[in-house]
C-alpha cells in the first residue's frame, strides 16, 4: 500500500504514470480489460463513431447550467454497478409486479436521468439500438469527474442492459453508517483493495448529503468529530431531514478536499469519517490529502475497474431502446 508521500520525485512519478496509463488507454485501442472479454476502447468505432462525443456534449451541456449534477452522475455508475454490476439496472422503472433498483430509499437522491435519457435519444437517431444505457452511464460519470476538475480517464466499452431491476438486491450497497472494517468487507466482496476502497470514496469530494444520513451522529454526540463542526450540522439539520450539507468544502469541484475534512474531523458521514479513524485506511488518507495527484491516479484506476464489475456481453444482456424498462 503506497501512502505518505509527497516528495517532488514522487509526484513528477506519479503523474508521469498517470500520463502513461492514459497513453496506453487511448492509443492502445483494442486493448482488452479483465474479465469482460468483450470490452473494448474502440467499441463503437464502426458502428456508433460519435457516440461518446454526445454523451461527453450533453454532459458539459447540463453541468454548465448545474454543476450539482457532477455529483449525481458518479454517484448513479457506482450504485449501477455496485448491484447486479454494471448494466443500467438502475434506470428502469417499477411497474405494477415489481419495484426496481431506483425506488429503494437509497437511490431516492440520485439525480441526472435526464442527462442519460438526452445522450440516449440523440445517440438513438444517429445509430439505433447500438450503444447500451449501461456504457452512457459509464461514460457519463467519467465525463463528469474530469468536468469537475478530476482525471481524464478513458474506459473500455461494450456492457450491455441487464434486465433485472429489484429493490431488494439494493441492501448490497453501502450504508453511511458504516465503519471503515465493514467498508473494507464489503468492498472486500466486489474485489475491492482497502486502499481502492478509500480512492472511490474520494468521490465525495463532490456533491452533499442530506441530514436524515447523519443526524444519528449528533444524538449520539459522534466523538470522532470535530466539535464546532458537529454545531454546524446540527444548524443544517434544524432545516428537516432533507436539509443539505456539503460533503467537503468544494462541494462542486472534484478535489482532494474530502481528505482535508477527514484530517480535521469534519466527515460529514459516519462511513467517511471512519476512514480517518480506522487502522487499515487512516494512513491511506493521510497520503491522499498530502498528495492529489497520487488520489488521482488511483482514483482513476479504481473507476476502471469498478466500471468492469459483472458487466453483461452478448446474449446476458440487451441494448435497450428506453434506458427506464426492459425491451
Amino acid at each position: 500500500m503506497l501512502f505518505m508521500r509527497s516528495s517532488p520525485m514522487v509526484i513528477a512519478d506519479v503523474l508521469i504514470s498517470g500520463l502513461l496509463l492514459m497513453e496506453m488507454t487511448i492509443v492502445g485501442l483494442g486493448f482488452r480489460f479483465g474479465g469482460a472479454d468483450g470490452l473494448r476502447m474502440d467499441y463503437y468505432l464502426m458502428t456508433c463513431p460519435f457516440a461518446e462525443q454526445i454523451v461527453k456534449t450533453t454532459v458539459n451541456s447540463a453541468l454548465q447550467e448545474d454543476p450539482t449534477l457532477a455529483a449525481g452522475l458518479i454517484r448513479m455508475h457506482f450504485h449501477d454497478c455496485f448491484i447486479e454490476g454494471c448494466d443500467g439496472s438502475v434506470l428502469i422503472n417499477s411497474t405494477k409486479d415489481n419495484t426496481a433498483e431506483r425506488d429503494s430509499p437509497a437511490n431516492l437522491s440520485l439525480r441526472g436521468y435526464e442527462i442519460i435519457d438526452d445522450a440516449k435519444e440523440e445517440i438513438e437517431q444517429q445509430c439505433p439500438g447500438v450503444v447500451s444505457c449501461a456504457d452512457i452511464v459509464a461514460m457519463a460519470a467519467r465525463d463528469a469527474v474530469f468536468w469537475a476538475g478530476g482525471p481524464v480517464y478513458d474506459i473500455p466499452k461494450g456492457r450491455k442492459d441487464g434486465r433485472r431491476s429489484r429493490i431488494e438486491d439494493t441492501i448490497n450497497l453501502p450504508a453511511p453508517t458504516l465503519n471503515a472494517s465493514q467498508l473494507i468487507d464489503m468492498f472486500g466482496k466486489r474485489g475491492f483493495t482497502a486502499q481502492e476502497m478509500v480512492a472511490l470514496s474520494g468521490a465525495h469530494t463532490l456533491g452533499v448529503a442530506r441530514c436524515s444520513s447523519f443526524k444519528q451522529r449528533l444524538n449520539d454526540a459522534d466523538p470522532s468529530m470535530d466539535a464546532s463542526f458537529a454545531k454546524t450540522l446540527s444548524r443544517t439539520c434544524s432545516g428537516g431531514d432533507n436539509a443539505e450539507q456539503p460533503l467537503d468544502p468544494t462541494r462542486t469541484t472534484f478535489d482532494n478536499a474530502y481528505y482535508w475534512a477527514l484530517q480535521a474531523k469534519a466527515g460529514v458521514l459516519f462511513s467517511d469519517q471512519s476512514l480517518f479513524t480506522g487502522p487499515r485506511t487512516s494512513g491511506v488518507v493521510n497520503g491522499y490529502a498530502m498528495n492529489q495527484a497520487m488520489f488521482f491516479f488511483d482514483f482513476q484506476r479504481a473507476m476502471i475497474k469498478m466500471g468492469n464489475l459483472d458487466v453483461k456481453e452478448g446474449s446476458k444482456g440487451e441494448v435497450r431502446s428506453n434506458c427506464h424498462r426492459v425491451n
